[in-house]
Order: structure tokens, then C-alpha cells, then sequence
């Protein structure tokens, strides 16, 4: 599960081979191990606004992740259990992750951004028989708590009244857990689809989602780690990019991971969270860099020493690519994946791999190709249907309680990722959009991507969201949702302007019939456009094309 030392692509590819153990439990290897052979060693570092900084060992986390172990197991928690987590980026939440892998459990990260309903379909669809969380989820968790008939324990890390005080319950524990032998596909974590394209499904992996994960780390992050590397990401721990592309890998390659309070993403927040604690390697989703142009010139306000920064859960963009690389002064290795089959195609300069617009090329370890509606190949340059092959570490084990849907995600020894995307000459493969955004007008078909990005180079636009509007004539018209950068305001003129910008850039089919400025884009708790809702708004929209 380790990149062999080749520096070349082409050689990193074709010399690889996949070395999991036997026996490989996530909590094990992210803590114990550590903690035998340096103990005293940061794994963990939480940014406070007051200056404040905290930080936790190794052996720390090793030694209070047994006694939680302890603790679930002495309230009747069993191997195969659903364990759901309720909780912020903080220590509590990686005490919580490596102890319930440890015995045998099945962590559930779910998003304090939930609200009730939400929150209530996935502690039932999972069947989840103890959650820990904080003062804030547990309020939420009290007003469904009488229709969770499963749900047999509630922790708290804030020591409320009705609920297991999660300190108490680790100091009353032993710090010793002897964790059990544990086959790499025996099953460790329930991760949420993002429920983009209809109702979220539990994606079901593996203890081996985590080994498969390494090579994708390294190869992104350009041989990581190096000394002085540190991690942070703005995203939750409970979406899968966090978890697994940040905070789990990282862990696992002995390099320090900084936390940071919950709060909606601030520009220069993130600019004083990566400058005050030396974070080196960032994770950061393109809507969040979208955002950070908001701070003119950070090098000059921010002492930045970022090495490398990962992006994924969307298309990025060349847009946005130039930006970062213009403005920080470091380029912007896009990878790809979901959260049935993460990390597959990536960039990575130092090797060679990084063109503006494109993904990337598939990770050393993993094998994707472009396909048609029958699963057969497509010609260079084709468009069609993005795949991953079977088996893979990094593939879900399957969604829970939903054979049909499972059956329906394959075709011959293909994953069907439901993304469209075309491979250049090089092996770059481009994202194009989900297969259900695809637009269709005028006899073309548009991915959205493509227009996003350009739309996000105009200086007035921070974010945008392009969708197809029902249309007498052309079947659909290109419409853009529009968040314009403070300072702009909407009229009739900028609308004009936008149009022309991609009509100019990109071709006269493409470009946005309608302008709507916004406020705010509806967003998945991974940052990812809500398109289905922007094409219902648009359908009740009485508006007139030109």
C-alpha cells in the first residue's frame, strides 16, 4: 500500500502492487502501532480562535481510544454495530473513530449540519444502536429519539444530564484493549452518499478503505510525508473527503492533523488557520477555494507555508487551477473519486501529472476507463461513462440493506460511477458533470463542469451552478445560478456580461440563456451543488428565455 520509489509516473504505475496485511484494523493502525514505537509523537493539533492550541500523542490516543473501546463494550456494544458520530472536528471525534474500530463496531460519521429529518433517515436506515455526540446534535437527537426504537445508547461529550458523560466513560475504562484479529474486508465504517441525484445510501466499506487510500496520499501530496508536513482540511470529518482524503491517511502516515471549531467557512479564517499553525498540506474542495478569492493578495496578509494542496468532491476547473497557482504560488492537485470508490484518478506535478482542466490520471493501484451504455471502452477523446475497475481496495463492500441498489451500481467487472467524463491521448480523463446533469439543447449534450468553470473566471462571479431550463424549442437552455463576489450588484448590465464571457469563451451553445444572481447555492455537507434542486427551482420559474 506504499508508492514504490519511482519517480516517473509511467514507472510508478506499472511497478505497483497492492501489499495489505491480513490483519489490518484501522483503529489499530492509525493509534496502537504508533504509540508502540513513539508514543510521545503529535498525531493531533486543534486551532482556537484565542490562541490556545491543544495537542495529543500518540500514545494519548492510543491509550484513551482502549478505554472508550472498553466502555462501548461494557455497554453491550457489539462487533458489527452501528456506532453514528455527531460531532465537530475535534480529539473527541478521533478517540471515538479509532475505538469503535478497535472493537469491532461500525462507525457512522453524520454531519452536525443535518437537521432533524435528515439526521432521523440515517440513524434508521443504519439501524444505529449508540451515537456520540455533543450538546448541539444532542438536542436533535432528543426531539427523534422516540422513533429510534434501535438507538439504545447516547453519549455526550458536553456531560449533559439525560446522557453517558463520554469523559466519565473513558476514565472509568481500562487504557488497555487487546484488539482482535481483523480481515481487511471485514466492515469498519458506513459513509452516507451525498444524495445529489436522490435518497442517500449507506455506503458500507471495508477496514482495507483505508490501506487503499495510501497511494492516492502519497502520489497527490508529492511524497507524503515529508518532514515538517501537517494536514488540515475545511471539510467535516463526516464526509468522506475528510475522513479519508485528510484526516484518516494522514493518521496513518504518522503526520500531525489540525482540527478547527465548526463554523461556516470564513476565507480568512481558513487563511489564519493554515498561517498560525504551519499547516504544509491542505485538502481543500474547489468550493471552498471559489470562496478564498474573496481575500486579495493572502501571501501578503498570511505567513503560508503550504507545500501541497488536494482538491476534490467536484470539477475544479482550469479557472480556478490558474487562480490558485497565480495567487498562492503553488499548483492544485485535483483528484476523483466517490464515496462508494474514493481516490482513483489524481494529479500530481512533481510526477509529471497536471494539466489545467483535467482530473488527472489514474492513481498507481487502480484501473479507470471510459465507457458506453454497454460497458464496452471508448476511443480517446470519446465521452461517455467514467468506470472503475473491480476488485479494488478502495471499493465499498456495498450499500447497506440494499442488494438491488448494489447489483444496479456494477456491470461486468466495472464500477459505474454514473459520471461523464473523456480520456485525452495522455490518459488525463476529464470530468464533464453527473450523467444526470447533462444538458441537453439544440441536439448538443453540455456538461455542466465546463460552463462552471468558465463562469468562475469571470471577476464578478464566485460561484456558480449551471443547469438545463425546459425550453419549447431547443428542448433545454443553459441556465447559471449566479453568487457574485461582495462588492458586485446584480443588473441588467452584468447579466449581459456573463453571458458574453462564456459565449466568447466557450461556444455560442453553451452559453447561460439566463442569469439568476443568488445569494447562496445549494449545497451537500461536502460542498458539492445541489443541481436537482436548482432544476426544480427552474421548472417553477416562469422566466423567458433569449
Amino acid at each position: 500500500m506504499k508508492l514504490p520509489p519511482r519517480d516517473r509516473y509511467d514507472d510508478l504505475y506499472r511497478d505497483f502492487a497492492w501489499t495489505i496485511p491480513a490483519d489490518f484494523n484501522i483503529g489499530r493502525a492509525v493509534s496502537d502501532d504508533w504509540a508502540a514505537r513513539a508514543p510521545e509523537r503529535i498525531c493531533l493539533e486543534h486551532f482556537s480562535a484565542d490562541g490556545q492550541h491543544l495537542s495529543m500523542s500518540y500514545g494519548t490516543l492510543a491509550a484513551r481510544s482502549s478505554s472508550l473501546a472498553n466502555g462501548l463494550v461494557s455497554l453491550r456494544v457489539k462487533k458489527g454495530d452501528r456506532v453514528a458520530l455527531l460531532l465537530p472536528q475535534s480529539f473527541e471525534t478521533v478517540i471515538a473513530h479509532v475505538a469503535i474500530y478497535k472493537m469491532g463496531g461500525i462507525a457512522v460519521p453524520l454531519a452536525l449540519l443535518f437537521g432533524v429529518e435528515a439526521l432521523e433517515y440515517r440513524l434508521q436506515t443504519a439501524g444505529v444502536s449508540a451515537i456520540i455526540t455533543n450538546g448541539f446534535g444532542l438536542e436533535r437527537v432528543r426531539q427523534i429519539r422516540d422513533r429510534l426504537p434501535e438507538l439504545k445508547t447516547v453519549i455526550s461529550v458536553d456531560d449533559d444530564g439525560d446522557a453517558l458523560s463520554f469523559s466519565a466513560l473513558v476514565d472509568a475504562h481500562s487504557p488497555a484493549f487487546d484488539v482482535p484479529p481483523t480481515n481487511p474486508d471485514e466492515p469498519a465504517l458506513m459513509i452516507f452518499t451525498s444524495g445529489t441525484t436522490g435518497a442517500p445510501k449507506g455506503a458500507l466499506h471495508g477496514h482495507r478503505v483505508l490501506a487503499g487510500h495510501i497511494p492516492g496520499m502519497q502520489f497527490a501530496h508529492e511524497g507524503f510525508p515529508q518532514p515538517g508536513d501537517k494536514m488540515w482540511t475545511p471539510s467535516d470529518w463526516a464526509w468522506a473527503g475528510g475522513l479519508l482524503n485528510a484526516l484518516l491517511p494522514s493518521l496513518l502516515l504518522g503526520v500531525p492533523v489540525v482540527s478547527s471549531p465548526a463554523q461556516k467557512f470564513d476565507a480568512d479564517m481558513a487563511y489564519r488557520i493554515m498561517a498560525e499553525m504551519k499547516v504544509r498540506n491542505g485538502f481543500i474542495p474547489p468550493t471552498a477555494l471559489r470562496l478564498m478569492k474573496a481575500v486579495a493578495d493572502p501571501r501578503s496578509k498570511y505567513d503560508l507555508v503550504l507545500r501541497t494542496i488536494g482538491s476534490a468532491g467536484e470539477a475544479l476547473g482550469a479557472e480556478t487551477y490558474e487562480w490558485v497557482k497565480r495567487t498562492l504560488g503553488i499548483g492544485v492537485n485535483e483528484f476523483y473519486g466517490q464515496t462508494e470508490c474514493n481516490f482513483v484518478l489524481s494529479s500530481s506535478a512533481v510526477h509529471g501529472v497536471s494539466k489545467a482542466g483535467a482530473i488527472g490520471r489514474p492513481v498507481p493501484g487502480h484501473r479507470v476507463a471510459i465507457v458506453d451504455d454497454a460497458g464496452t471502452e471508448l476511443a480517446v477523446g470519446e465521452a461517455g461513462q467514467i468506470v472503475i475497475a473491480q476488485p479494488d481496495p478502495v471499493m465499498f463492500l456495498g450499500y447497506w440493506n440494499d442488494e438491488e441498489a448494489t447489483t444496479r451500481k456494477f456491470a461486468r467487472d466495472w464500477l459505474l460511477t454514473g459520471d461523464l467524463g473523456r480520456q485525452d491521448v495522455e490518459g488525463y480523463v476529464t470530468f464533464l458533470g453527473r450523467d444526470d446533469d447533462v444538458i441537453t439543447s439544440s441536439g448538443y449534450r453540455i456538461g455542466p463542469a465546463e460552463i462552471e468553470d468558465c463562469l468562475s473566471g469571470h471577476p464578478a462571479v464566485q460561484m456558480a451552478a449551471a443547469i438545463g431550463k425546459p425550453d419549447a424549442l431547443r428542448t433545454e437552455i443553459v441556465k447559471a445560478y449566479v453568487v457574485l463576489v461582495p462588492g458586485f450588484e446584480p443588473s441588467m448590465t452584468l447579466e449581459a456580461d456573463i453571458r458574453n464571457w462564456v459565449k466568447t469563451r466557450l461556444s455560442m451553445h453553451e452559453y447561460p440563456r439566463e442569469v439568476e444572481f443568488v445569494d447562496t447555492l445549494p449545497l451537500t455537507t461536502s460542498g458539492k451543488v445541489i443541481r436537482r434542486l436548482l432544476r426544480e427551482r427552474a421548472v417553477a420559474d416562469k422566466g423567458i428565455s433569449s
